[in-house]
């Protein structure tokens, strides 16, 4: 009677999953970046990347649209992370597209998260990246539900869901015609609870925004948004010092926190467990616009 075959957790084998996409799209392209935010998931995308090519260094730079609108703790920790790991960090800075004409600002000190999509082009334009690895996941929202772990974008940069490529067998074409690049997304098959979990097993560092905290809040629109140089109080709204975490990392204007005591890693999961709202659905305002917000921006080029 022959041994039974170890078995290999799941956690492991998304890992593996992910691993090798990164690998199959470095053979196969010519010049990728990985876009990194800071959050959960470019993180848990940075430690798989790491792990696809050690103990060589990434053969490939790393990329963040920065809106300007930044969690401060997020910002500290990309720098030393990156720095660190001598990892080499490209910064495409919105304010610079606002300054340069290239995009304009509906509201002075509103979201900046649609702007983002003329400042990622273009330093994608600029430093001829042909793909972008983004820590993107399927079960945020319905239209990244729509992606392929290869998402092709045309020669302007758009998206059209109709025209992605089969991946049978996690057989994957990367393919693409002058002009074209392709979005990236090893982590599509994860949950937020597998993210978190693969945190613990590897021990990640985190902003500290990720843990519970006393944090000036206010609550606008259903979301207890961060009081900061950009949100003030208006008629009628009360700031308050309250103790939340972010399920998610983005422009602070849009961004909102969720009340909770859970301080660390074990406690997080627990909550994650029991959570019946995906963390862009609880926190995120720009994806609350419309029912088909997040897919109209994709559309234009949006992450």
């Amino acid at each position: 009677m022959s041994a039974t075959a170890p078995r290999v957790s799941q956690l492991r084998a998304l890992e593996a999953e992910a691993v090798f996409v990164v690998r199959e799209v470095v053979a196969e392209l010519a010049r990728p970046v990985l876009l990194f935010s800071g959050g959960k998931d470019s993180i848990v995308l940075l430690r798989v990347a790491e792990k696809a090519f050690r103990p060589l260094p990434l053969p490939f730079p790393v990329l963040h649209v920065d809106t300007g609108h930044n969690f401060p703790e997020v910002i500290e920790l990309r720098d030393r992370r990156l720095l660190e790991a001598g990892h080499q960090l490209i910064v495409a800075s919105v304010q610079d597209s606002i300054d340069s004409g290239r995009v304009k600002e509906d509201t002075p000190g509103g979201s900046r998260n649609r702007l983002q999509t003329v400042t990622l082009l273009d330093a994608l334009e600029q430093h001829g990246f042909d793909a972008a690895f983004g820590g993107a996941r399927r079960d945020e929202e319905r239209a990244r539900a729509k992606e392929r772990v290869l998402s092709f974008r045309d020669e302007f940069g758009q998206w059209d869901p109709r025209a992605q490529r089969a991946e049978p067998w996690t057989l994957y074409n990367a393919r693409i015609r002058r002009g074209e690049h392709i979005r990236v997304f090893p982590l599509s098959n994860w949950t937020e609870l597998d993210v978190w979990r693969y945190i613990d097993a590897e021990q990640l560092e985190l902003p500290s925004i990720y843990f519970a905290h006393r944090r000036r809040v206010l609550e606008r629109d259903g979301l207890l948004l961060a009081e900061s140089d950009w949100i003030r109080p208006r008629a009628g709204e009360q700031v308050e010092e309250a103790m939340v975490r972010y399920r998610t990392v983005g422009d602070l204007t849009v961004t909102g926190a969720v009340r909770s005591e859970a301080a660390d890693i074990a406690a997080v999961i627990a909550e994650t467990e029991t959570a019946t709202v995906s963390e862009r659905g609880e926190t995120r305002a720009d994806d609350r616009t419309s029912e088909a917000a997040m897919e109209d921006r994709k559309r234009e080029g949006y992450f």
